[in-house]
Parts: C-alpha cells; structure tokens; sequence
C-alpha cells in the first residue's frame, strides 16, 4: 500500500466540498465511509510496514488507533446528515465543515503513522489548524471568540512541543546524527544518549504541550469551553480523533524517556496527572451542561489512560483508550438531541421519547452514560481493574510503598467524587423534570449502534489478545 492510497479519500472529499450542488452532501458522507477501505487494508498487512522510507511506518500501535479513528469518522459522519435538524446550519457551512475535516484528516495520517519526531509535528499542526476552521463553522460570535481562542492555546501546545523535540534532537544528535529525529533509533539508544538530563528536560516541555492539548493542568477550561461553542460533531472529533493523534505522540516519547530513566518520568507523570484529576474532579462536580460535563469527563479519561501507561500497564491503557474513543463522541454526538431545540437541561434529558427510534435512543444513551464511569461489562470497567492492580504493583517495587499507596487511594477518592456525580445526573435526567417530546432521526441511531458494536469488539478474546502483543 502507498500514501497515495490512504490520503485519496481525503482528497477526494476536499475537493467536492467545493460543489454547490445539493448531491454533494451524500458524496461527502461516502467519501467518509471510504476512509476506512485503506485503513482496514493497512490494519491487515504484516507489521512493521514502511510506507514512505522510515518516516512512515505503520505498527500495530499505529494502525490500532487509526482504525478508532476511522470508526469515530463514519459516526461523525452519520450525526452530520441530520446535523440541521438540530442546528441552525447552512450549506456553505456545512460543505466547509468537510473541507477542513479532510484536512484534519490528513494531519492526522502523518502524525499517526509518523516514524520521525518532525513529521509528527507537522502532522499535528496540520490537524490543529484545520480544527479552528471547523470550530467557525458554527457561525456565532461565541464559536469564533472560541476559535481564537483555541488558535491561542493551540499555538502554545505546540510551539512547547516544537521546543521539546528540538532539546530531544540536540540530546541524541552526538551519537546519531540526523538521524535523531526518528522515534525508532532514539529508542534502540536511548540508554546511550550522552545528555540524558538535555532529553529529559525536552520531554517534560513536550509532555506539557501535549498535555495541554488534552485539557490537562493548568489549562482545564479551555476544551470544555470550545466544544459547548462548536457543533457538537466537533466535539466528537476532538475527543475521538484529535486526542488520539496527541496521545500516541506521549506513547511514543514516553517509551523512550522510560529507557533514560523511568523513576523520573513516573514521578513527573505521575504527579502531574493526580494534580489535574484533582482539578477536574471538582469542576465536573459544578459541570451545568451536557458538552462540559463529557468534555471534563473525557480530561479525567485521558488522565487515566495517561497513568496507567507510565504505570507499566500499556494492555489497560489501549484498551481504556479504546474504550473512550468510542463512548466520549457517542455521548456527544447523543447531545443533539438530548439537548432539545438547543435548551441544555440535565433534569428530563431522558423523557419525552416516542416510538421504537425513542426508546431504541434512550436504552443506548443509558448504556453510554453507565458505561463513561466504569460499570461492567464495560471495557473502562475492565481496564481499570487492570490498570489499578499495575499501579499497586508498581508500589510494591518502590522504595516510598506508602506515599504510592496513599496517592493511589487519593485517586480513587476522586474517581468516587465523579462516579457520584454522573450517577446524580442520570438519575435527574431519567426522574425529574419536565417531558417534553424530541425526534431521533434513523442516522443517528446508526452512529450509536456503530459505536456499541464496536465497543463490543474490543472485548471479544481476539481484540483483547492484540492489544495484548501492541507493546
């Protein structure tokens, strides 16, 4: 398989979202569905497989999160035919919105499959500018002071990341040349990096960018804050594509900071996550929407994921990550007509369906809110238990066994915190307030049915055994 193959779909899409025509909302949704053809072709092939030299290299690790990414698109793709039932959204809207999702798309496949530091960058960029477009298609003053806003915040993210890759580069450069900018080389040498303190340093400054990017410390409003302001399929993208491209820049970095010197980053990771759990915990607890609510709550998830990574627990971690790349956008694209004639109130948000598409919404609907905080048979419910035990393991092979011990009982009294809170509100959405009637259209069904069968994928023996081999 060749790039060409995997970015034709995109290209495809950008170029008909320049078509007035009335057909073109229906060729764009293809092009989406056809995104997955080359992805599902790549999943398949033996790995590693070299797409561009060894700047492009599709592992399991790769190819496992493009795949979620895929799926999270086609549901995306599903909630945008109907998106105008919900919203005010005009044409021209609504074609721009695919120009820059193709873009987005683009970035994406070479931060993803990327294989050197630069390309991931570039990669990652591509996919923020194209995002702040389609925030603005929501045209309200309120998402464009948004836009600017994440053009800010995004700008720091990555101008820190850009910074730390340099540091990074600048440490292993003495002994591998240009070639230092390849994630593959720095990790087979990583124990013989002259300036180990120099790496450090850059992936702490990186680490911080990305985290950022994600709604960590101390920047914990600013997500929340974009997703209520854009069209809640944005929303969905950020927490089931755009996060994904991030966070596997951190797998990545982290598996070769662990070879420089793995207490250091457990404690600097470590600590800066309980610090934004902490935070998050408490503003979910005022959260007075839909969007903030799963926004914060999805801050809290990739935190989670985050600490079961460093913790020696990456089979948790993927799946976790799994997991919350395909309940978070279920949730939010569910917020379309949870939140009826654009009025957000929690209390009631699950009366007033009629009919089997009704009631077909509310079981699913249900299922996801039960399933965000970890009740089995969720995946989430699975992968805490083994994420948790990795973590008490790891403090039995520390030297500070009550320090670890108290700050992982510390975490679970905020994760309690949480849990009260969701099961609060879906209580109140389910026994008070008003009935009042609101339409489920059959697309929307769809992108939650897709969404539950792939949740049901990642428990089947098969799923759970390569994410088992990834790492």
């Amino acid at each position: 398989m060749n790039l060409a193959l995997l970015l034709l779909p995109s290209i495809i899409m950008f170029g008909v979202s320049f078509l007035k025509s009335e057909k073109a909302k229906y060729i764009l949704a293809f092009s989406s569905f056809v995104i997955l053809l080359p992805i599902v072709e790549l999943f398949l092939l033996p790995k590693p497989y070299n797409i561009l030299g060894n700047y492009l290299v599709a592992d399991k690790l790769d190819t496992y999160v493009l795949l979620l990414s895929s799926i999270v698109g086609i549901g995306v793709t599903l909630s945008l035919l109907t998106l105008d039932k919900h919203v005010k959204v005009s044409p021209k809207a609504y074609r721009k919105f695919y120009r820059f999702f193709a873009i987005f798309w683009i970035g994406l496949i070479f931060s993803i499959l990327s294989n050197h530091m630069g390309i991931y960058w570039i990669g990652l960029e591509l996919a923020t500018l194209s995002t702040v477009y389609m925030i603005r298609t929501n045209y309200t003053p309120a998402a464009h002071k948004e836009a600017w806003n994440y053009m800010l915040v995004g700008a720091i993210a990555v101008s820190l990341i850009l910074f730390g890759i340099i540091l990074m580069y600048a440490s292993a450069k003495p002994i591998l040349g240009e070639n230092a900018m390849e994630f593959d080389l720095l990790l087979a040498h990583a124990k013989e990096i002259p300036s180990p303190f120099l790496f450090e340093i850059g992936f702490a400054i990186t680490t911080i960018g990305m985290f950022i990017k994600m709604g960590f410390f101390p920047m914990n409003l600013w997500l929340a804050n974009i997703e209520r302001a854009s069209f809640y399929p944005v929303a969905a993208l950020f927490s089931g594509i755009l996060e994904s491209a991030v966070i596997i820049g951190f797998f990545r970095f982290s598996k070769i900071a662990m070879e420089v010197n793995y207490n250091h980053l457990f404690i600097f990771v470590f600590v800066y996550t309980i610090l934004t759990i902490f935070i998050v915990s408490f503003l979910i607890y005022r959260a007075k929407d839909f969007m903030r609510l799963f926004s914060l709550s999805g801050i809290e998830h990739m935190a989670l994921i985050v600490i079961f990574w460093v913790s020696g627990a990456p089979f948790a971690a993927l799946l976790h990550f799994g997991a919350h790349a395909f309940l978070k956008p279920a949730l939010f694209l569910s917020t379309g007509v949870l939140e009826s004639n654009g009025k957000y109130k929690i209390a009631g948000a699950l009366r007033g369906y009629r009919g089997k598409k009704g009631k077909l919404f509310l079981f699913l609907v249900s299922l996801f809110i039960l399933a965000i905080i970890s009740l089995p048979p969720s995946p989430m419910f699975f992968s805490e238990l083994y994420g948790f035990g990795a973590m008490i393991n790891r403090a039995k092979q520390g030297d500070h066994i009550l320090a670890m011990i108290a700050a992982i009982f510390f975490l679970l009294a905020l994760l309690s915190i949480i849990f009260y809170r969701f099961v609060a509100i879906y209580q109140s959405m389910k026994y008070e307030g008003e009935t009042q009637e609101k339409k489920v259209y059959t697309s929307e069904l769809l992108a939650l049915i897709l969404f539950v069968i792939s949740l049901m994928a990642l428990l089947l023996p098969s799923s759970l055994t390569f994410l088992q081999s990834i790492v």
